[in-house]
């Protein structure tokens, strides 16, 4: 049976029955209309996490963790400020799925093929190290498997990179005793990487904002512009440009500490 689309009339409806319910949960935070505040917006993860399927990591853990997105952006949103809920949900879900890619994620895009058999070469191992009581060789698991014991070494050395390997792993011992560690001979962490990171969390943050408040901080912290300068090119007092300032970086720096605590 189609599922019947909604009216003009519906939608607005439903817009301002959700914008009611935010409203109300600002002032009580009652969990139950949290809950239906998180049900009715369950379509935002579904969608999202769809994009990111493919890429090494199954869709149910992506769901997961575009729900977790979901229920922050819930607990986050402030109404008030006019704009809709997910166009402030969708930069946060997303944030939460990138971040979990970088955590949890292959290190390196490795075909679809090569993900699929290598859990089966892992639960292949798994049962042949019980039978055996030894680690099993290629041959016997590519037997088992009914594969190639070429394919096995393959998926096996790409695996590898699904997880990065301790820094702190010995690679060799030298003719005078010293162990040298994979530490050893990797380079410093590039300081830019963070620079980039700090600019993409600023991006996403000022998605969150109207076009007057995103106005005032690029002009403000970007283009150093002075108050005056912007209130009068936005055609309002300095002293709302001075509130909306300190009101916006008071909630990007919580968000960062939360950022960092999450992160870390």
């Amino acid at each position: 049976m189609a599922r019947k689309s909604m009216t003009k009339e519906d939608k607005k409806e439903k817009k301002e029955r959700v914008r009611a319910l935010f409203a109300e949960f600002d002032k009580t935070k009652d969990p139950k209309i949290r809950d239906e505040l998180i049900k009715e917006h369950m379509y935002l993860p579904e969608i999202l996490a769809k994009k990111y399927t493919g890429r090494g990591i199954e869709y149910d853990d992506i769901f997961q963790i575009a729900c977790i997105g979901l229920i922050l952006a819930v607990d986050r949103y402030d109404f008030s400020r006019g704009y809709e809920f997910s166009s402030y949900a969708t930069p946060t879900i997303i944030g939460e799925i990138k971040r979990y890619f970088r955590d949890k994620g292959w290190t390196i895009k490795v075909p679809r093929r090569v993900q699929e058999l290598s859990k089966k070469i892992t639960n292949a191992k798994n049962q042949l190290m019980q039978e055996l009581g030894e680690v099993p060789t290629a041959k016997e698991i590519a037997d088992l498997l009914e594969i190639s014991e070429e394919e096995v070494i393959e998926v096996m050395e790409a695996s590898k990179v699904y997880q990065p390997g301790s820094l702190d792993i010995s690679i060799d011992s030298g003719d005078d005793g010293n162990e040298l560690y994979l530490s050893d001979i990797i380079g410093d962490e590039d300081p830019t990487y963070d620079r980039v990171e700090n600019l993409d969390f600023i991006k996403r943050e000022l998605e969150k904002y109207n076009d007057i408040e995103r106005t005032i901080v690029i002009e403000r912290y970007i283009n150093r512009k002075t108050q005056i300068q912007i209130a009068k090119e936005l055609n309002i007092s300095q002293m709302t440009v001075s509130r909306i300032e300190k009101r916006v970086i008071r909630e990007i720096q919580k968000d960062a500490r939360e950022h960092i605590g999450v992160s870390k």
